[in-house]
């Protein structure tokens, strides 16, 4: 049963808190200017972060407010 256990922590429990630490050090590190997707597929840039708000500006002068939590991931490519 320990080997059991020992088994699934190495094999889903570990690797899952490796991605959660480094989702939140992403959300952490996020500026204005920043490109990014959000989770519901919104592509834009940082405006502004505040605590636990980030408004990213989607098209000239349309802004909108996301909880940090939205944010799924920093673009690296800029089309």
């Amino acid at each position: 049963m320990i080997l059991l256990f020992v088994f699934m922590y190495f094999i889903m429990i570990r690797p899952q808190q490796k991605r959660q630490k480094e989702l939140n050090k992403m959300r952490d590190e996020l500026s204005k200017g920043t490109q990014v997707m959000t989770n519901g597929g919104i592509y834009g840039k940082v405006a502004e972060v505040k605590d636990n708000i980030v408004v990213v500006e989607i098209a000239d002068g349309v802004k909108v407010s996301f909880d940090k939590s939205a944010i799924a991931t920093v673009v690296t490519n800029k089309n």
